[in-house]
């Protein structure tokens, strides 16, 4: 039952860093905002993110709101997760690291599966448009833009969300 508990909380809590992160990367790549799905992750994070935003302007392209309401999130998770597993409070330091090192595979894993869908999503209907290929697009493209410039395409097939996979595959074996 207490397992069942955990798996259930920590995957609620890691649906809420995610929609979070997907926030914070979107508005990092000045994603288009009218799209029905960036619409709806807007509305999910809104309830912490406004707030925040009276009390922190923005830094540049950098909107400190949802940085801070991703960090705050992914910290809490980090804090509750380990409270339910080890039944003790974790210490400041180690939960902040913690934190960032959880939060930093996500956001690979999350490029990672975002490249996947976009590469076959290229297979199926190249040329057409939907809400998930232009959120994809906007969130995958700052990736291959650099690598597309160096890889030559062969006959016709881009080879950059391979590289790029690979790269960031190779980002989380060095974490381990």
């Amino acid at each position: 039952m207490r397992d069942a508990i955990i798996f259930v909380v920590d995957s609620v809590l890691s649906l809420a860093v995610y929609a979070f992160l997907l926030r914070f990367l979107l508005q990092l790549v000045r994603a288009d905002f009218r799209n029905p799905l960036s619409r709806v992750i807007l509305s999910l994070t809104n309830w912490l993110v406004l707030p925040l935003r009276r009390i922190l302007p923005p830094m540049g392209r950098v909107d400190t709101a949802s940085l801070v309401a991703l960090l705050a999130v992914q910290l809490g998770k980090t804090l509750i997760v380990f409270r339910l597993l080890a039944g003790a409070l974790i210490p400041f330091a180690p939960m902040v690291i913690a934190g960032m090192s959880s939060l930093l595979v996500s956001t690979i894993w999350l490029l990672i599966f975002s490249l996947i869908i976009y590469a076959l999503l290229s297979f199926v209907g190249p040329g057409t448009y939907n809400p998930v290929t232009g959120l994809l697009a906007s969130l995958c493209e700052p990736l291959l833009r650099p690598l597309r410039r160096v890889l030559p395409t062969a006959g016709g097939l881009d080879f950059s969300p391979l590289v790029a996979i690979i790269v960031l595959r190779a980002l989380l074996f060095l974490m381990t």
